[in-house]
């Protein structure tokens, strides 16, 4: 029984995390298209998120955790429009450094990671039923 509970509460770990991964990359896609707001100013810079194993010493259980909610470093992008009040002196504007098809990705992998870790639980809540109702016969 104690490896069902245990097994719970590494699911529920997963999908803690999983669940902030997937605010993360929301975010980031619903700041894609932002632009600065005047001259001088940075867009929207990409956030990512890292995870670490962490020893639970009550339980005896290594869970992930979120380390740390960073800022990506990389480059931001370039768009020619002149027009823009935020546009450099040879009409360029940055754009934010996120690219959607790698985001869209990174949230289809939470998601099946967030998944795996709820049918893990269903599968220790159902096997723990049975084993009561094995008991009480």
């Amino acid at each position: 029984m104690d490896d069902l509970i245990s097994s719970l509460k590494i699911s529920a770990a997963g999908m803690k995390v999983q669940g902030t991964r997937l605010r993360v990359i929301s975010e980031n896609l619903a700041n894609a298209d932002s632009l600065p707001t005047g001259p001088g100013k940075s867009p929207y810079r990409r956030k990512n998120i890292q995870f670490q194993n962490v020893l639970d010493r009550e339980l005896g259980l290594n869970l992930v955790k979120v380390k740390k909610i960073g800022a990506d470093k990389s480059e931001f992008n370039r768009r020619f429009e002149p027009a823009h009040p935020a546009a450099d002196e040879k009409g360029y504007v940055q754009t934010p450094n996120v690219k959607t098809l790698i985001e869209v990705m990174d949230m289809r992998e939470a998601q099946r990671s967030y998944d795996a870790n709820l049918t893990a639980i269903r599968t220790a809540r159902s096997m723990m039923r049975r084993t009561i109702d094995l008991l009480r016969r």
